[in-house]
């Protein structure tokens, strides 16, 4: 369904709020506003916003779900919004930075998402948002890391990310994003965005990203962690042979000969590069390799 801004919801009366606080939107945080964006929820959804803004996406989708935990990190913007929906008791307003850095997500917000999930065993966890185009990649990589990988993702990002994760081998988007992505998700481009439909406008494109968790996927990969670190070593150096990539990867915990005999093994060259490799070649790569790892090795390479 379709979530727009409410009635009183409009340009002119953000603009008017935002004089009469004296308020700039600010670039560097990615306040980009969308107007219009689309989401399939219902009241089994706990949904995570991430760039409260102004709100009026917040609102629209709390008619809608179960619950919604907005998290804001600007502080102004985060009392705006309490204050525009102070009526709803379904909605909690979280000041916070998702990210504690740009290899963890905030432990506090997760907390919150898995205590809303506790309260009915018939519970969705999604994502919704329009995010902030600087935290798209570490906040969507990283949900999938967790104990509770959502249901779905439906978030608009830049365009260019969005090509990225849906790219298939051999293209020059391709790498450790969309392998790590397509591995566990069906993902979909629902529809790209001018910048003429956000305010204030940003430089380029967007567009409307939607990753469906698929858990017979995900039951492909035995070790989530291991995994993540195999495409990201795989990914590191575009132009080199995978060879090269492997051995300097598994260095002091595999020798070369196993390394060539595991290429030898599953009918691949050497002097052939990753983005050229399936996720599927990768997925029985990865695992070739897993299993002939020390015990004490199954951590980070």
């Amino acid at each position: 369904m379709s979530l727009g801004s409410s009635n009183n919801q409009t340009r002119t009366y953000f603009m008017q709020r935002f004089e009469t606080l004296g308020v700039h939107p600010r670039g560097k945080l990615g306040q980009n506003f969308l107007i219009h964006q689309s989401a399939e929820l219902d009241k089994n959804d706990v949904v995570l916003e991430v760039g409260t803004g102004t709100g009026s996406l917040t609102g629209a989708m709390a008619q809608e779900a179960a619950v919604v935990v907005t998290v804001e990190v600007d502080s102004v913007m985060h009392e705006m919004a309490k204050q525009e929906h102070w009526d709803k008791d379904n909605i909690r307003f979280l000041f916070a930075d998702i990210l504690e850095n740009k290899n963890r997500l905030n432990r506090h917000v997760l907390e919150v998402v898995r205590e809303e999930l506790g309260k009915s065993p018939e519970r969705r966890f999604k994502l919704c948002a329009n995010l902030p185009y600087q935290i798209a990649t570490p906040l969507m990589s990283n949900l999938l890391l967790t104990d509770v990988p959502p249901y779905s993702m439906t978030v608009t990002i830049q365009k260019e990310v969005g090509d990225r994760i849906v790219a298939k081998p051999g293209k020059k988007d391709y790498g450790a994003l969309a392998v790590w992505m397509q591995a566990q998700c069906d993902c979909h481009i629902i529809r790209i965005m001018p910048p003429s439909v956000f305010w204030p406008r940003p430089k380029v494109d967007s567009a409307i990203v939607q990753l469906k968790y698929n858990q017979k996927k995900r039951n492909r990969i035995p070790n989530l962690h291991l995994f993540h670190d195999f495409v990201r070593a795989l990914f590191l150096h575009l132009r080199k042979y995978i060879r090269s990539v492997l051995c300097s990867a598994f260095k002091g915990r595999l020798d070369k000969e196993i390394v060539d005999k595991v290429l030898e093994e599953s009918h691949l060259t050497g002097e052939i590069r990753a983005e050229t490799l399936s996720v599927r070649e990768i997925l029985a790569l990865s695992e070739r390799f897993r299993v002939l790892l020390p015990a004490d090795c199954q951590g980070l390479l």
